[in-house]
């Protein structure tokens, strides 16, 4: 099949050729993969040591320019784009969901690839596409990709809790995991400890201005006083809120965030987390975090603010 014009350079690489590079531990460790596919369907599953490239209309639009500006939006890791520059990898794999060559690559795949090419022409990387693409790899080689997310399961002592008319529906099961060291819940769950042990919480971030913080001698707590109603400027606290999240994440911890019903407060915080570290759509955000906690519903000034914060994040 004839390859895309302008994207002669790029190689088509086979799954089990891949798989054969990433058995080995020093090939692993100079190759890179790029999924293309969308953030939730990455998340869902994917090739253990693969990065997913941001795509969006607002990257689109200020993807239009200089292949090194373009790049720099499907590639925001700056410490990564540095190693390619270095010529330190010794190929990129670009791959989508199932394309059989590269003239059937959607926009987001086929310009990354061209920004590739540009910006490693006079250097030892080869840029590649992945044939197939990952539902090919994930048949060719399942024991290279991610499990499919577990559903969660109630925190120890919660089982007859989701069968109890008593309590809201809000407080039944325990805290879902949003993100391998980011969890979400309410109030309620944040009073558990043998369910914050279960989920191996070790820090726990309230929204709240009237939930306690009850095991301060256990966990490491930071507090944001807001109340959840339409004049409340939730958003002051993203990047408060945000740097606390990554510093658990850094130190190897889990990370609760709760508010009172972990419904508005709670979950307004974990969607600005995924816009700004995945950098992806508000609505790709909520559907994400939806099927994990389907209570969850920001109030319409919370959800405002979110929609400025994307585009703050996602143009800049």
């Amino acid at each position: 099949m004839p390859i895309a014009t302008g994207l002669e350079a790029a190689c088509e690489l086979e799954c089990a050729v891949l798989g054969a590079l990433l058995r080995e531990p020093r090939e692993a460790e100079r190759s890179l993969l790029l999924d293309c596919r969308p953030f939730l369907a990455f998340c869902r599953r994917h090739v253990r040591t693969a990065r997913p490239v941001p795509w969006n209309a607002l990257l689109r639009r200020r993807a239009r320019g200089q292949p090194a500006a373009a790049l720099a939006c499907l590639l925001p890791d700056r410490a990564l784009r540095a190693r390619l520059a270095r010529g330190e990898l010794a190929r990129v794999v670009v791959l989508d969901d199932r394309s059989a060559s590269v003239a059937e690559l959607p926009g987001p795949a086929h310009l990354l690839l061209a920004s590739l090419l540009q910006e490693t022409c006079a250097g030892p990387t080869v840029v590649c596409f992945l044939r197939g693409g990952f539902y090919s790899f994930q048949a060719c080689c399942p024991d290279l990709c991610s499990e499919a997310p577990a559903q969660a399961l109630p925190p120890i002592g919660a089982e007859n809790n989701s069968s109890d008319p008593n309590v809201p529906i809000y407080d039944q099961g325990g805290p879902v995991e949003i993100l391998p060291y980011l969890y979400l819940g309410s109030c309620s769950h944040s009073s558990d400890l043998k369910g914050l042990q279960a989920c191996g919480i070790t820090a726990v971030l309230n929204v709240s201005s009237s939930c306690p913080n009850h095991f301060e001698g256990l966990f490491c707590y930071k507090s944001i006083p807001v109340e959840d109603n339409q004049v409340v400027e939730i958003s002051a606290w993203f990047q408060e809120a945000i740097g606390f999240i990554d510093s658990v994440k850094s130190s190897g911890g889990r990370v609760l965030v709760h508010c009172q019903a972990g419904i508005s407060r709670s979950a307004t915080i974990c969607l600005a987390y995924l816009i700004q570290s995945r950098r992806v759509r508000l609505d790709e955000a909520f559907d994400f975090v939806k099927q994990r906690r389907g209570v969850i519903s920001p109030n319409f000034s919370f959800m405002g603010q979110l929609l400025q914060f994307e585009t703050q994040v996602l143009c800049h």
